[in-house]
């Protein structure tokens, strides 16, 4: 068995042809039908089943792919580990985020990059959970991931920075003179709500801290992105929570931003299935070095909320 082999199985399978997946590898049907026939005799048995419009994957095909996939992908990743121990000008790296880092902080760190490093293309993967961030990395889709710290990751994990979540209001909101609200001021509001938000310990983040408070919010509207959220805020719809480094960095300018009292913070991390050389080590320098500068710390009483990990999207603020 091959990886020439698995590369083939796999174009064929995405291809559900062997005449396209022929002219994707550049290569001739009766060639690829032989590398194909060659892995089924050595995995014992057909995986892949012709039919007359295209094939399909038996069950033993089913069970092949996703190895097969982290096999060619972990063969690529390795390529790009060695091109990079080279001193990080040369190859591609691949990174994966949250959407909030992705939006907020790495239009910024991706500028510095190509400034001091033109020779090293990027590939940004963007997750809406910190739950798919993990298998991708763990696929070998991505080199490095950048989000919330996994529970029990067996590679490497390395803090960058800090993520604060906010509050949106417009400018006309009663609220707008002040810096921080408490979320019981918010209880007579309609929310803004977002497919992103995370979910502790099996519970929505705003429906856990809001229940702290003593009230259930009433949703508003319910969207797919949280920078859409924020836009929603903005116009007066309700009030939206969000990573301040969208808000400020991204789509905010043109709204109110208080912080919740006392804060909601997370921290984030870069983590990666082996530790980071080359141009992937240079890349968690800058990012570090780029991070947003956190407010003036505040002081935190006996009921801040404790930091905790969960299934993290970018929406808001983890806490326990």
């Amino acid at each position: 068995m091959s990886l020439r082999q698995m590369e083939y199985f796999l174009t064929v399978v995405e291809e559900a042809s062997f005449t396209r997946a022929a002219e994707t590898l550049h290569v001739t049907q009766p060639a690829l039908s032989h590398q194909i026939k060659a892995l089924e005799k050595t995995v014992g048995g057909p995986l892949l089943e012709r039919m007359p419009r295209g094939v399909r994957l038996t069950p033993m095909g089913r069970a092949f792919r996703p190895h097969a996939e982290l096999a060619v992908r972990s063969a690529a990743q390795a390529r790009r580990a060695a091109r990079a121990a080279a001193g990080a000008e040369g190859g591609e790296l691949h990174i994966a985020a949250v959407h909030s880092v992705a939006v907020g902080v790495l239009p910024d760190v991706f500028a510095r990059w190509r400034a001091a490093h033109p020779g090293v293309l990027l590939h940004l993967h963007e997750y809406a959970t910190s739950q798919a961030l993990e298998e991708q990395v763990e696929r070998g889709v991505a080199d490095l991931a950048v989000g919330p710290a996994p529970v029990d990751w067996p590679g490497s994990v390395l803090p960058v920075g800090e993520e604060e979540a906010v509050l949106v209001v417009p400018f006309d909101d009663r609220l707008a003179g002040r810096t921080t609200v408490t979320p019981a001021e918010l209880s007579d509001r309609p929310w803004i709500r977002c497919a992103m938000e995370p979910v502790v310990d099996g519970e929505r983040f705003l429906d856990r801290v809001c229940g702290q408070a003593g009230f259930r919010p009433r949703t508003a509207v319910f969207t797919e992105h949280t920078s859409t959220a924020v836009r929603m805020a903005a116009a007066g719809v309700g009030v939206a929570v969000a990573p301040s480094h969208i808000v400020r960095g991204a789509v905010g300018e043109d709204c109110v931003v208080l912080s919740a009292d006392p804060p909601w913070k997370r921290p984030l991390t870069v983590f990666t299935r082996e530790p980071p050389t080359g141009a992937a080590e240079a890349f968690v320098n800058l990012l570090r070095a780029s991070w947003p500068e956190a407010p003036a710390p505040r002081r935190e009483t006996a009921d801040s909320p404790v930091r905790a990990h969960g299934d993290c999207g970018p929406g808001a603020a983890v806490v326990g």
